[in-house]
């Protein structure tokens, strides 16, 4: 369907988690007619497994909608995003595919940490926002006091807001206006040499990368050929489609328009996030500006349960890599656990679904290792270096000084519960920044924590001292020196490389009592005595030990003198102590995942 470039409008749904981003695109694809009464279902554009059973959305989809406004026929370009803190680099992909966004407020929670964090993301896009408060249906809802939040929080006026509902429908005619009205048409001559911006990829066993672009200026024809000017490779296009929400072929791509590419791509490493499609022919003169590739805050190893998989886990983190660039791995070694791959994630939920895919898509076991966070270690030659791993933390006689990253985390949370989430930051080394009131019932608090406190179970304890009205959200500062130290675990005397951790020195002691108790629960019981320990250098500060297994080699012995018995219980002796030499032992995937759990008792 062609339709003129001063009808076409490019926006995305924004929001804090759970507010209705997946059912507010569904009904408006219900009301525009790109999906029927039969086809339409929840999170129609959420067509992971993961996103399903989770109700979130993890990756931002696309999709083109056709709506009649006054009997004029509009092109709207819909990019729904996700609202999860870890998912956040997804959704400046999206803003920069689009000239307007859809802020999207729940009527019964109001504004929440992330909706201000999106709402700033946005006007820093130079994006038009469109106000939006949705759930009105809801017997709780309470629109009036939503939009005064919204104008004291973000400054937007109550006349701007419009009302929907998700759910029933409710309101979408009225947003389908709003956008049409104030969302400004995408600029870009259709005449000018190609420049498209690549926001999303992904592989195909039978035809290679996909990529999903937005062409800001000139036009894209089948049979073109296109040039990757990061990559500095030439490909044709085979191609061309708008997603409907399905894969809709068409023969162009004009200025202002959003689309697929299919151009048989099949090096992996060429494509980039950010990358700029020219003409192979009449090349542009200089990229678009890309997208500022994001650092990962949290790392972990990803092992192949079996060793012989080793090649397939690096296929599909390749893979994984192309459909998510806020991923990066590298290949690393571990005594206890072979070959495998240091493994960088955003956040802790990120590196749960990241592992989820790999096992679901590639139907790979795998064992993973506890989570960290990178570290600046300044040496006594004055070089920086950054850590990811404590396996490759220096010796402490070159350590002049570790600097830990440390993170601005916002939490808005009810009144009552302010004292409740100041103990628990002042537990983790926080140190209070400010509070503003949003309301008679509600605040909103700054801490700067260390990254290290914030990614294991902070957000869970927030929810439970709010009871579940809590939420957060957070940016990363930068690095400050702290009193930190390598904390070790032996088993029968081995050192595990992939069970040490870094910790601060005032919490070792704790952490490593902990951590013994939690394995010794966790390794099961062998032949003889095994010893677990966690040491800081060589002084051992926690000990636990898993007896042994005690056959009773005198069952059959019935009477007679004590001297055969003796024999017996002496033979069984050397024969453990010689097993005790030889013996290895066996820990299980759930070992390493205890050093995780021994903080629950904090």
């Amino acid at each position: 369907m062609d339709v003129p470039q001063d009808r076409i409008r490019n926006f995305c749904i924004v929001a804090h988690i759970d507010h209705g981003k997946s059912t507010l695109a569904d009904q408006l694809l219900l009301q525009t007619g790109a999906i029927s009464l039969r086809e339409f279902r929840e999170q129609v554009l959420d067509d992971m497994d993961l996103e399903r059973e989770r109700g979130i959305t993890i990756k931002a989809s696309a999709v083109t909608l056709y709506p009649e406004i006054d009997g004029v026929r509009y092109e709207l370009n819909l990019i729904d995003t996700p609202g999860h803190v870890d998912f956040h680099y997804e959704v400046s992909r999206a803003l920069a595919a689009c000239e307007g966004a859809v802020l999207l407020v729940d009527a019964t929670q109001g504004v929440q940490a992330q909706t201000v964090a999106n709402a700033y993301a946005a006007l820093e896009a130079d994006l038009v926002i469109v106000p939006a408060i949705n759930k009105i249906d809801l017997a709780q809802a309470r629109p009036e006091e939503v939009a005064e939040e919204m104008d004291q929080t973000l400054g937007i006026k109550p006349e701007e807001i419009l009302y929907t509902s998700g759910r029933t429908g409710q309101g979408v005619p009225e947003l389908l206006r709003a956008i049409v009205d104030r969302v400004p048409a995408p600029q870009g001559d259709p005449s000018a040499p190609l420049r498209a911006l690549v926001f999303d990829s992904q592989f195909d066993e039978y035809r290679g990368v996909v990529l999903y672009v937005r062409v800001k200026e000139g036009t894209l024809r089948v049979g073109q050929s296109i040039r990757l000017m990061q990559a500095e490779r030439n490909y044709e296009v085979l191609e061309l489609g708008r997603l409907r929400p399905r894969r809709t072929k068409c023969d162009v791509l004009r200025a202002g328009q959003v689309g697929y590419v299919v151009a048989n791509i099949k090096a992996i490493q060429d494509v980039h996030i950010g990358d700029t499609i020219t003409d192979a022919e009449r090349p542009a003169a200089r990229p678009l500006p890309g997208y500022r590739r994001p650092k990962p805050m949290v790392f972990c190893g990803l092992y192949p349960a079996q060793q012989t998989e080793f090649e397939d886990l690096r296929k599909a983190l390749e893979r994984l890599a192309l459909n998510d660039s806020s991923f990066v791995f590298e290949p690393e070694t571990s005594e206890a656990l072979g070959f495998g791959f240091r493994c960088g994630f955003l956040g802790m939920l990120h590196m749960e679904i990241i592992q989820q895919r790999l096992e679901r898509e590639s139907g790979l076991q795998l064992v993973q290792t506890a989570p960290t966070v990178t570290y600046e270690v300044e040496t006594t030659r004055g070089e920086v270096l950054h850590i990811t791993s404590p396996a490759k933390l220096p010796d402490p006689s070159v350590i002049r000084e570790i600097r830990e990253p440390i993170v601005k985390v916002s939490f808005i949370v009810p009144s009552e519960s302010i004292g409740a989430i100041m103990t628990l930051c002042a537990d983790r080394r926080g140190r209070y920044v400010h509070t503003e009131y949003l309301g008679p019932a509600r605040a909103l608090l700054e801490y700067e924590l260390p990254l290290s406190e914030v990614i294991y179970d902070l957000y869970d304890r927030l929810k439970s001292a709010t009871r579940g009205y809590g939420t957060m959200d957070y940016e990363f500062v930068g690095y400050r020196a702290s009193d930190l130290v390598k904390l070790d675990i032996l088993v029968a005397g081995k050192r595990v490389d992939a069970l040490s951790i870094i910790v601060h020195r005032s919490q070792a002691q704790r952490r490593g009592r902990a951590l013994v108790k939690k394995l010794r629960e966790e390794i099961d019981r062998h032949q003889f005595e095994v010893v677990i320990q966690a040491a800081i250098g060589s002084r051992v500060i926690a000990r636990e030990s898993i007896p042994a297994l005690r056959k009773n080699v005198t069952a059959k012995c019935y009477g007679g003198d004590i001297t055969r018995k003796r024999k017996l219980w002496a033979k069984q002796r050397e024969g453990k102590k010689r097993l005790k030499q030889i013996g290895r032992v066996e820990i299980p995937q759930e070992a390493f995942l205890a050093v995780l759990r021994a903080d629950e008792d904090r």
